[in-house]
């Protein structure tokens, strides 16, 4: 065989061994972040229509939070910020609305005081995403519900929802979730305070 073809052959070799090495890392790359962002990962996966533009936005994601200088809270804050929590449950009862919008308060506070950005919520939710990807949905979802109380008269059904989706990112920013829940009807895993009540 010439001397040419040899090189040819070796090329051919090598552009195959890429292609593989590059298949292997991107599909370790894709379960890496499956793995690290659960179920955020399939979301946004469908939000931008392309898997590529997804995982990317995911790796900025990762990156961006490497910037930011996240920290837990004290003891004594803990406590106190489960106290102010305890008590925006217990108003819920007399004005579900206005325990929605303290909740929702409390939330970016907690935030704040450990380091996320509060400023944009499309951002906090991108940054949130990235520590807390089990429970960030149900940030959005709260979220909704309490912009929409604001336009509209809502269900105090759905109000009641939007705590209980409060709570559980609550519960993940003060890292409850080793302790025994805090104001969780044990057996519905729903607040206590919450009325289970329609208009």
């Amino acid at each position: 065989m010439p001397g040419w073809a040899w090189i040819l052959v070796a090329v051919v070799v090598a552009l195959f061994a890429a292609g593989l090495l590059w298949q292997l890392l991107s599909v370790r790359r894709t379960g890496q972040l499956r793995e690290r962002f659960g179920p955020e990962y399939q979301r946004t996966v469908q939000s931008s229509g392309s898997k590529k533009e997804a995982e990317a936005e995911l790796h900025a994601r990762q990156q961006r939070r490497m910037q930011l200088d996240i920290r837990p809270l004290a003891p004594e804050t803990r406590v106190r910020y489960l106290e102010r929590w305890r008590r925006v449950q217990a108003d819920f009862v007399d004005n579900p609305t206005a325990a929605v919008n303290a909740a929702d308060g409390l939330i970016q506070r907690v935030m704040s005081e450990r380091g996320y950005p509060v400023k944009n919520f499309d951002q906090r939710v991108a940054d949130v995403s990235v520590d807390h990807p089990r429970v960030v949905e149900h940030y959005r979802q709260a979220h909704a519900i309490a912009e929409s109380s604001s336009f509209g008269d809502p269900s105090t059904e759905d109000l009641r929802q939007a705590m209980r989706h409060y709570h559980a990112l609550f519960d993940d920013l003060l890292e409850t979730s080793a302790d025994e829940p805090i104001g969780r009807d044990t057996e519905a895993g729903e607040p206590t305070g919450v009325e289970r009540t329609k208009r």
